[in-house]
C-alpha cells in the first residue's frame, strides 16, 4: 500500500519535528511538551485522540473506511538522564538530559504513520491505535497507558501490536531485523544493602565490616550464574554500582551494590532470583552481617509472535528490500517495556537501523551513550514501516476474518 515516495512526501514536516523534539527533551512519565507537540503535529487529521490521567500519553484511534479489527502502533516518547556530545545542531537544550535511545525518532515516525494512514483512511478495513507512550526507560509507561485502556481504545481488544527501535550501531541505516520468540531480554534490577557494626580499621575484630561480604557477594553471584542457568538459556548478570565507606582506616556500618540482571525466559528469570537471593544471604550470614534485598522485575521478556514476526519480517522485506530486511539469529539483552504490550496481545518488535552513513555500525556509539547519532533518513523508514504493518495486517485478517 505504501511506498518510500510516501513518506517522502512528508519529510519537510517529520525531520523538523524529530529536531524539535531532540532540543527539548524530556524524562519520565511527565512529557507537557513532547505531548503537546504530538498533538499540534497531529492536528486536523481524522482522530479520536485520549490523553493519559497518571502520564503525558496520547492515544489516538484512526477509524477505517471498512469494518474490521484493530492493530496498535507503538512509539515512546521519553528521553535518558545523559548529558548529549554529538556537537549536532539540533543537539538538546536541557543539560543532563538526552534522546540517547532515538525515541525522538520514534515519536516523529509515528506521527508520520498516522498522516500516511489517515490519508488512506477509506481504504482500511479496521483501525489503528496509535500509542504514543511516555516512561519506557524504566517507568513502566506501557503498563500504565494498558491499565488506562490503550488496547481496547478503537472499542475491542486489538488483534495485533507493533512497535520498532532505531539502532545507533550493529545495524546500517534502511536495513531492519526482527525474529520469532525472544527479542529483547527481562530486565531485573536489584539493590543489596549489607548492614554490619562500624569500628576502626586497626580493630577489626571489633566490628562486623560488611566490606568483604559485600565484594564476596560480587564474586559469589557471577559464579552462581555459570552454575544455575543452562548456557542454552542464558542469563547476564552485572553489579554496576558498589559503595561503602568514607576512609580508608574505617569500617562502615554498611556497604550497598546495585545489579542488572537480563534473561530470555522465565524459568531462568526464577532461577537467577532464587540464586541471587540464596548466595545474598548465605554470604552474609557467613560474614555475621545481615542483608536486606529489594529484587525488581521490571520488563518481563520482549516476546514476539511467531505469526506476527513472520509478517512483520515479509513486510519490512517488501519496503525495504529482500537483502534490507532479516530474521535477527539472536536476541538482544536490552529490555523494553513493550514486553507488556505483548504480553497482552501477539504482535512484533522490530529492530531498525539507523547509523549515519559518516558511521561504521561495527564501531559507532551505541544507543545510551553521550555521542549516539542517528540518521534522519530512519524516521520515513519508521513512518513507512509502521504504516505498512498496520494497513497490510488489517487487509490480511479482511482477506481471511478466521
Amino acid at each position: 500500500m505504501f511506498t518510500h515516495s510516501d513518506a517522502q512526501a512528508h519529510a519537510d514536516a517529520l525531520i523538523p519535528l524529530r529536531h524539535a523534539l531532540h532540543r527539548t527533551p524530556e524524562l519520565g512519565l511527565d512529557l507537557p511538551r513532547t505531548q503537546r507537540a504530538v498533538l499540534d503535529a497531529l492536528a486536523g487529521l481524522p482522530l479520536e485522540i485520549t490523553l493519559g490521567e497518571r502520564l503525558s500519553s496520547v492515544t489516538a484511534v484512526l477509524r477505517g473506511g471498512r469494518p474490521g479489527p484493530a492493530v496498535l502502533l507503538r512509539g515512546d516518547m521519553d528521553a535518558l538522564p545523559v548529558q548529549e556530545d554529538t556537537g549536532l545542531p539540533y543537539s538538546s537544550e536541557t543539560a543532563g538530559v538526552m534522546h540517547a535511545c532515538g525515541h525522538d525518532l520514534h515519536t516523529a515516525g509515528l506521527v508520520g504513520a498516522a498522516r500516511l494512514l489517515a490519508a488512506r483512511r477509506e481504504e482500511l478495513p479496521g483501525d489503528v491505535v496509535l500509542m504514543f507512550q511516555p516512561g519506557e526507560e524504566g517507568m513502566g509507561g506501557a503498563g500504565l497507558m494498558i491499565e488506562e485502556g490503550v488496547l481496547d481504545a478503537a472499542g475491542s481488544r486489538v488483534v495485533a501490536a507493533y512497535a520498532l527501535h532505531v539502532t545507533s550501531t550493529l545495524l546500517p541505516a534502511g536495513y531492519a531485523a526482527v525474529r520469532p520468540g525472544p527479542m529483547l531480554a527481562a530486565s531485573d534490577a536489584v539493590t543489596v544493602t549489607v548492614r554490619g557494626a562500624g569500628g576502626h580499621g586497626s580493630t577489626p575484630h571489633s566490628a562486623k565490616d560488611p566490606v568483604p561480604a559485600v565484594c564476596e557477594m560480587v564474586t559469589a553471584l557471577q559464579t552462581m550464574v555459570t552454575r544455575t542457568v543452562d548456557v542454552f538459556d542464558p542469563a547476564v548478570l552485572t553489579v554496576g554500582s558498589l559503595h561503602a565507606g568514607s576512609a580508608g582506616n574505617v569500617i562502615p556500618e554498611r556497604a550497598v551494590l546495585e545489579a542488572t540482571v537480563r534473561s530470555f525466559s522465565t524459568a531462568t528469570q526464577a532461577a537467577v532470583r532464587t540464586g541471587f537471593e540464596r548466595v545474598v544471604h548465605g554470604v552474609a550470614a557467613a560474614h555475621g552481617v545481615e542483608a536486606d534485598l529489594d529484587y525488581r522485575e521490571n520488563y518481563p521478556v520482549t516476546e514476539n509472535d511467531p505469526a506476527e514476526a513472520a509478517f512483520a519480517l515479509r513486510t519490512a522485506r517488501g519496503l525495504l528490500g529482500a537483502d534490507h530486511a532479516f530474521e535477527a539469529p539472536r536476541p538482544l539483552t536490552g529490555s523494553e517495556d513493550f514486553s507488556l504490550v505483548l504480553r497482552e496481545v501477539p504482535g512484533a518488535y522490530l529492530a531498525l537501523g539507523a547509523c549515519p552513513p559518516d558511521r561504521d555500525p561495527a564501531t559507532a556509539p551505541m544507543n545510551h551513550a553521550p555521542q549516539a547519532a542517528f540518521d534522519d533518513r530512519a524516521v520515513l523508514d519508521a513512518a513507512v514501516l509502521l504504516a505498512e504493518l498496520a494497513a497490510r495486517r488489517l487487509q490480511e485478517a479482511a482477506e481471511d476474518p478466521a
